[in-house]
């Protein structure tokens, strides 16, 4: 069956670090893409970043560059997000998504998500 379920969310100060997990089941991180997306309050879903099956990183939000990291452990079948830096403006719901073939940055084009995770940054 398949599952992308999310840990790691909570309250952090500003500047403090948190990591997210998405552990995949019914599938092989060696098979597809896992990308990053956050919603913050009253506003739509936009992308973070990607890994793909290459372990080739992708960083699509120019506010993250340099703070947040992604990386995969396929003993594990996890993807995670490193965040460090964090700002106020991080605040948000965090979700993993999986597709097929390539890191894109479009939301739609991504065909099972994680239950997401809050992640609030406030001190």
């Amino acid at each position: 069956q398949l599952h992308l379920v999310q840990s790691g969310g909570g309250l952090e100060q500003p500047g403090g670090s948190l990591r997210l997990s998405c552990a995949a089941s019914g599938f092989s991180l060696e098979t597809y893409v896992i990308g990053w997306f956050r919603q913050a309050p009253g506003k739509g879903r936009e992308m973070i970043s990607c890994i793909d099956m290459y372990d080739r990183t992708f960083t699509y939000l120019d506010s993250v560059k340099g703070r947040f990291t992604v990386s995969r452990d396929l003993a594990q079948n996890t993807v995670y997000l490193q965040m460090d830096s964090l700002k106020p403006e991080d605040t948000g719901v965090y979700y993993c998504t999986r597709r097929s073939y390539s890191c894109v940055g479009t939301t739609g084009l991504y065909d099972y998500w994680g239950q997401g995770t809050q992640v609030t940054v406030s001190s």
